[in-house]
């Protein structure tokens, strides 16, 4: 088209200056990838690449001096000068455009590349939907809040199966208490400096807390013969606040709150290193709060020896002896403390050992797993990956929606829902364990997940308080409330978590029945694994709610307790997720609870558990599920047969032990279940209700601004108060014209001021007495008074008693008139008293009404002409 073009480009070697500089601002930001002797011009790049398409995409980057030797030599070339202006545009615009949009130098992640390197038309999936990581990347860094320090070292521990059973401790009544020290006399060897309590509130988070360097909050050791332990919590999922040495061997430990609040202390995992071999060392956790333990009934602390681990692939098992959990003696005034105190014999010198209160689960963990569901190509198949919404410090909620393709639109509106939750509360991490059992089997390859899979959607939402996870917590969110009672909430930038859960939900029952909603849990004073459920009041589906925890007994008779599970809709628990749920019309509606100890069933009675049977736990639920909506109803009805039994023995059990006899055959059936029911163990959560620790701040300043600016309001009154005020204000206007008008006619007025009512007797009688010694004065003044004189009391006698005698002579219901035309005769006898009357009058001014005023017996009322 241009032939001068041609031969001059093919004589001419510069580079296209535009192209060189997008080169190195694509190239600061990781785009290219080839050598910069690789890099043609803007005329000769569409020949050289389609020689060799695929040169560019296995060289590496280029040196910046290879590239532009002179930059002043890059800035001096141009075009050349003897091509018309017009080619030189188009010719370098097509140079340009074919750069930038078939270049395999741009890399776009968004774009599919073919074998030969072209650009084909087709986009990748949506990233934010289906696939958050890829081969090369890293998982996202878990954000903390401002306020906390963390150690940059990552805590990862291998799985491990212990080969023989792990049994209960048998206390031998011998174990040692021993006398809480503290730090005036022990010495400090681990000291969080600033935790944040419940006079802070969550204001910010970024990737690794607190900014500047990490001190040293352990004691520096003096020499390698010092035996000093040296601890840290510092890391994921971490709680222990601090450490104080009371003898060569012997720690006193105080665990850290839930951030925000002053309570729930009972998760613990920190860190030992330091150790020494042979040697019998004593911890006493100091601060615990719950009255009950499963410590005292057989369970240990969890150890984990680094040393272990590497030489001989062994994890996470039972250790302890001496194990005591009591009540703490000293008394501050505030809410008693519990102690938990245990022996130890390390199994290496200058070992880095963990404690812990049960199998650490933790946010990386969940990251970590994910990652291997989402590079999987055939589980990212099934399993949707997205995200329900981030958390207070901004880290991902994951929910996933696991199911087979359907192959008609028909049969995907068929499919139910089934939902599943896990780790509301931050340190049951028993939950996050079962979690994992049942994905590792609904993602598998086993025909009894890809049925599963083919008749339900599941979603799953594996980690709801991933904040919490992250700083230790034990019950809260960083807004320091336990998120499992404000399932109702409105607040959703306080509970975005639990906010968002609930909508999912909402809007997924309006596409389809939700068969199932199970909320995992762990439980810190019961043994076993059971279920909190809710009452149906149907009469249809009476008992329905209890056969899937039965069947699940039968399928795991060894770790599963139908006898321990409870069916009772408590008003303390009306937001947790099941009762909500429940609510919404969701008829199985499950917290499942998982033991922190053990199991007293079967073949594991008196056994821990480990974490192979807590995920053997999440197969069982999958199985149970296949057994429940089998279309042969032949296991359902003989469940629903046996539950009638267990409930009739249940209901005679009750009424014989109050003594009461009762016939079985014909009423027992109308019985509400909850009067039959104990209550379920209750938790502190209810302590943890209420607005954020943030909103509770403004609520009482606008209370005080309210209370200091707020006007009086009147109250309301009903139409029986306003007519009575109605009454009294015609009464006192009456009043006051019967007294103005002896003045206008030209005598003095022998009436004085005084209330209109008196509401009660004694003002009454004092209006009285006032009133009478008034007008007897003004009658001796007048002359009409016999006597000049008269003793006080003996007036005050005279008074009542002719009061007396007219009540006693007056007839009831009689009023009298006040107005004074009808009494404008000289000659007329004063008016009688009247008692008062407390009917209800009539509007005056209305047709046949008449005005009466309420006379007193001491009110006398005289007119004059």
């Amino acid at each position: 088209m241009f032939p001068a073009l041609e031969t001059e480009l093919k004589q001419e070697t510069l580079p296209d200056p535009y192209e060189d500089f997008m080169y190195y601002h694509l190239q600061y930001y990781g785009y290219y990838k080839a050598q910069r002797s690789s890099l043609p011009n803007s005329a000769t790049h569409q020949h050289v690449w389609k020689n060799n398409p695929r040169y560019l995409l296995s060289g590496s980057f280029g040196k910046r001096e290879d590239l532009i030797p002179d930059r002043l030599q890059k800035e001096k070339r141009l075009w050349p000068s003897c091509l018309p202006s017009t080619g030189c545009r188009q010719t370098g615009s097509l140079s340009r455009d074919s750069l930038m949009l078939s270049s395999p130098f741009v890399k776009s992640r968004q774009l599919l590349y073919d074998d030969i390197g072209e650009v084909n038309p087709r986009l990748r999936e949506p990233r934010d939907l289906f696939a958050f990581f890829s081969d090369s990347a890293l998982l996202q860094a878990p954000r903390w809040p401002i306020e906390c320090e963390v150690i940059k070292e990552r805590i990862h521990h291998i799985e491990w199966v212990p080969p023989q059973p792990e049994y209960f401790y048998q206390p031998t009544g011998n174990e040692k208490i021993p006398e809480i020290v503290g730090e005036e006399k022990g010495t400090i060897v681990f000291q969080l400096d600033s935790v944040p309590t419940e006079d802070c509130y969550f204001t910010s988070s970024r990737v690794g807390g607190k900014r500047g360097i990490i001190k040293e909050l352990s004691v520096s050791l003096q020499g390698p013969e010092d035996n000093t332990l040296l601890f840290e919590s510092r890391f994921e999922s971490g709680n222990l606040q601090k450490a104080v040495r009371v003898n060569t061997f012997e720690y006193e430990l105080t665990l850290r709150t839930d951030l925000y609040t002053n309570k729930h202390t009972q998760w613990f995992y920190f860190r030992v290193q330091n150790t020494r071999k042979d040697v019998t060392y004593r911890f006493t956790i100091v601060n615990l709060l719950k009255p009950k333990s499963l410590y005292t009934i057989g369970m240990k602390p969890l150890m984990y020896s680094q040393l272990d681990a590497s030489t001989h692939s062994i994890g996470w098992r039972r250790e302890g002896n001496e194990i005591k959990y009591y009540r703490n003696n000293a008394d501050d005034g505030q809410q008693p403390f519990h102690c938990l105190t245990w022996t130890i014999q390390f199994p290496y010198d200058r070992d880095t050992c963990f404690f812990a209160h049960f199998y650490p689960y933790t946010y990386t963990d969940l990251q970590r797993f994910l990652l291997s569901v989402a590079n999987s190509p055939v589980k990212s198949q099934f399993c949707k990956l997205q995200t329900l919404c981030r958390s207070l410090a901004g880290n991902t909620v994951y929910l996933l929606t696991i199911t087979n393709p359907a192959r008609t639109p028909q049969e995907a509106a068929l499919k139910k829902a089934v939902v599943l939750t896990a780790r509301v509360h931050p340190g049951e991490s028993n939950g996050s364990w079962i979690m994992k059992g049942f994905l590792d089997f609904i993602l598998s390859n086993s025909p009894d997940a890809q049925l599963l899979r083919d008749i339900f959607i599941f979603k799953v939402v594996p980690m709801l308080n991933p904040d919490g996870v992250i700083v230790g917590n034990y019950r809260c969110s960083l807004a320091g409330r336990d998120l499992n009672r404000h399932y109702k909430t409105i607040l959703k930038e306080s509970f975005p978590c639990i906010w968002h859960t609930r909508n999912m939900i909402k809007r997924l029952l309006e596409e389809r029945e939700v068969l199932l909603y199970c909320d995992f849990h762990g439980h810190s004073r019961k043994n076993n694994i059971f279920v909190y459920g809710c009452n149906n009041t149907n009469r249809q589906f009476w008992l329905h709610e209890r056969v899937f925890p039965l069947m699940l007994s039968k399928n795991a008779p060894d770790k599963f307790s139908f006898h321990s599970c409870n069916f009772k809709v408590q008003k303390c628990k009306e937001g947790t997720g099941r009762v909500v749920m429940w609510r919404m019309g969701i008829l199985n509606s499950y917290t499942m609870e998982s033991t922190f100890g053990g199991s007293t069933l079967g073949n594991k009675r008196d056994t821990h558990f480990t974490t192979e049977d807590l995920k053997s736990l999440g197969y069982h639920v999958c199985d149970t599920l296949l057994d429940f909506c089998d279309p042969d109803r032949t296991k359902f009805m003989q469940c629903l047969a046996e539950l009638k039994e267990l409930l009739q023995q249940e209901i005679h059990k009750k009424f014989k032990e109050l003594g009461q006899d009762m016939d079985l055959e014909r009423s027992w059936s109308d019985i509400s279940l909850s009067d039959v029911e104990s209550s379920t163990s209750g938790s502190d959560s209810s302590l943890s209700d209420g607005l954020p620790v943030h909103l509770l701040n403004i609520a009482d300043e606008l209370h005080q601004k309210k209370t200091m600016y707020k006007k009086k309001k009147k109250p309301l009154k009903s139409r029986k108060q306003r007519n009575k005020q109605y009454h009294r204000n015609t009464l006192m206007l009456e009043s006051k014209l019967t007294e103005d008008a002896p003045e206008r006619a030209g005598f003095p007025s022998t009436l004085q001021k005084h209330p209109a009512f008196f509401r009660t007797s004694e003002n009454a009688r004092s209006s009285m007495m006032k009133y009478e010694k008034s007008r007897l004065n003004k009658s001796q003044l007048n002359g009409r008074g016999k006597s000049t004189s008269l003793d006080p009391t003996d007036m005050t006698t005279m008074i009542l008693t002719k009061n007396k005698d007219r009540i006693q002579k007056e007839k009831p219901g009689f009023t009298v008139s006040c107005d004074p035309k009808r009494s404008a005769n000289p000659s007329q006898e004063p008016a009688p008293p009247v008692k008062p009357s407390w009917s209800r009058n009539r509007y005056p001014g209305t047709k046949g009404s008449h005005r009466t005023a309420v006379a007193y017996p001491s009110l006398h009322i005289y007119t004059y002409p």
